[in-house]
């Protein structure tokens, strides 16, 4: 059997680069190789290049998605994108791979651009059955008209965070309104739109899902403790600074409920590949709270989706098998 050439995209334009390239170790290091022929494929501005294991850099042919080696031409089956942020996480990397007929393994250009914008992506799943969204705004523009809109159409505490960043970089958590300026501009530093939204106290789950031979598959949800306010970047990259249990503590009727939300979800929104849904259950009620999905979520080897798999059972190789698989039926 011909092995399948799959290019493994990551990098990246943003501060997410640095957990892009230690998602791709991992997958490098557990993807099936008996099965496929694996080229790492970094993306940095103006400079695309394949990077062999001694350190040799060969430049990409946009034209083609192509790299020479040798003197020989390669070019790819499929490409597994591991790339967090902009361009492999908001659409961008995907309408260049379509426009070249090459199968990638996440979700298509429309539904990562709307899934990156927060705002967008809560009001396309807002009707969803047994869903609960928290009340927000979404702002275009740091002003004192846009500063007084949060002051007098929203109840503190909230949040306020950039509208397409990740790794929440530039979040904060406000408490009085004296602090309202100052998140707005914060987060204002990270993106040109901030969601600014009422804050459910809850306890924090992520939950892992993804599609074969077009079942939708929910992985065991992973309860985020965190020691810090909200899971932020330190909460995220830090050991010690968050607990994560996986299962996490439910009761069955909310796995149940959770279940049929995420897969509700993953539909509505036309995922493809390995997506992460992060959701609050509600303190006195148990609603079930969107916080957010994101459709290149992180592969390294403590990540909530790489815990999740295991838990199942499953080796995270066949799991990447799968995956790849999956985007050329």
């Amino acid at each position: 059997m011909k092995k399948k050439k799959i290019a493994l995209v990551t990098g990246g334009f943003t501060g997410e680069a640095v957990v892009s390239l230690k998602s791709a170790a991992v997958v490098e290091k557990n993807i099936d190789l008996g099965q496929y022929d694996i080229y790492k494929i970094i993306i940095e501005k103006g400079n695309w290049y394949y990077q062999e294991e001694g350190g040799n850099q060969y430049p990409v042919d946009l034209n083609d998605f192509s790299i020479s080696l040798n003197g020989e031409k390669i070019t790819f089956d499929g490409i597994f994108n591991i790339l967090h942020g902009s361009p492999g996480e908001d659409g961008k990397l995907a309408g260049y791979f379509d426009m070249l007929g090459l199968p990638y393994t996440t979700c298509d250009a429309i539904t990562s651009s709307i899934t990156m914008n927060k705002g967008y992506t809560k009001a396309i799943i807002q009707d969803i059955e047994d869903l609960n969204v928290a009340k927000s705004i979404q702002l275009f523009k740091n002003s004192p008209q846009n500063t007084k809109r949060v002051i007098e159409e929203l109840n503190l505490p909230y949040f306020v965070k950039p509208n397409s960043g990740g790794s929440s970089i530039g979040m904060s958590k406000v408490k009085t309104v004296d602090e309202v300026q100052e998140a707005l501009d914060k987060a204002f530093a990270e993106d040109s739109q901030v969601l600014v939204e009422e804050f459910v106290s809850g306890r924090e789950f992520s939950i892992g899902i993804y599609m074969v031979d077009g079942e939708v598959i929910v992985l065991p949800a992973t309860e985020i403790v965190s020691s810090k306010e909200f899971f932020d970047f330190e909460a995220k990259y830090t050991a010690g600074v968050t607990e994560e249990i996986t299962p996490g503590r439910m009761t069955d009727d909310e796995v149940e409920r959770v279940k049929k939300v995420a897969e509700k979800v993953y539909l509505k929104l036309n995922c493809k590949g390995a997506v992460r849904m992060d959701y609050f259950l509600e303190h006195e009620t148990g609603k079930i709270f969107f916080i957010e999905i994101n459709t290149v979520p992180g592969q390294t080897e403590t990540s909530l989706i790489s815990q999740q798999v295991r838990a199942i059972g499953k080796s995270v190789k066949d799991f990447y098998s799968e995956i790849i698989e999956e985007m050329f039926k």
